[in-house]
């Protein structure tokens, strides 16, 4: 068996032209990881792709298969007790396209496994705008959503939304998973707001995002939506809310 401390989930619907490719992918890097798919229902027959590599990578590949489109966060909420279950001390998120370069887990992990942070996240605006095939009005509006986030909340992360994360087990162990509300866009600044708010440390890591060459995107204005007035929400909950600290 290959044994890892360390567990990628993937949410996938719709995926069969990546979802092979990027798993191979991450199972091609020099560090053994564990993958965990989530997936919604995939019409298309993601999960018949999965399930057959599974018979190749029995003990590093696993799924975890729901029955509809029932958000990202939700699907993360279930990655992460799944991985909690299953002994990982770091759980990654990470989309099934390529935007986020499998060859960059290794760096995450690093910053948490060796540089002592809590959460590490592959940022795309940390050393300015890396972003790669993506409309301008979509970068003009993530970039100044992430800027919006930080005035509001008062959050010192440069990229909000990014859903290229690493988390150490005791950060998920500490954050009342039951309780994260949100299930779209807001779902990423919900986890950040709340593990820094926990007073755990945060490291956000360069890394180039490219916008995915094949499938379709599953961004629409309702998640952003979700975004824009979910962070007031969160802002004003926190002046009344107790929040967990650390379980070890």
């Amino acid at each position: 068996m290959n044994a890892s401390d360390s567990l990628v989930i993937i949410p996938t619907y719709n995926e069969k032209e990546n979802i092979e490719n990027i798993i191979r992918a991450v199972f091609g890097l020099e560090k053994v990881f564990h993958i965990l798919i989530i997936d919604d229902g995939s019409p298309d027959g993601t999960a018949n792709i999965v399930k057959r590599l599974i018979n190749e990578f029995p003990t590093r590949l696993f799924i975890v298969e729901r029955s509809g489109k029932l958000g990202l966060g939700t699907a993360y909420i279930a990655g992460f007790k799944w991985g909690l279950a299953h002994g990982y001390e770091y759980i990654f998120e990470m989309d099934a396209d390529f935007s986020h370069n499998p060859n960059d887990l290794p760096r995450l992990y690093s910053a948490c496994a060796e540089d002592g942070y809590d959460m590490s996240i592959g940022s795309r605006y940390v050393s300015g705008v890396n972003v790669v095939n993506w409309p301008m009005g979509r970068v003009l509006m993530s970039y100044f959503a992430s800027k919006y986030v930080r005035i509001i909340t008062g959050l010192d992360i440069h990229d909000t939304t990014a859903g290229f994360v690493c988390y150490k087990r005791r950060v998920l162990e500490t954050l009342e998973l039951d309780k994260v509300r949100f299930k779209g866009y807001a779902f990423q600044i919900e986890m950040k707001f709340t593990t820094v708010m926990c007073g755990f440390k945060v490291k956000e890591v360069p890394v180039i995002f490219v916008n995915r060459e094949l499938g379709t995107s599953k961004m629409n204005t309702s998640i952003f939506g979700e975004a824009v007035f979910g962070v007031i929400q969160l802002k004003w909950d926190s002046w009344f809310r107790k929040y967990p600290k650390p379980v070890n």
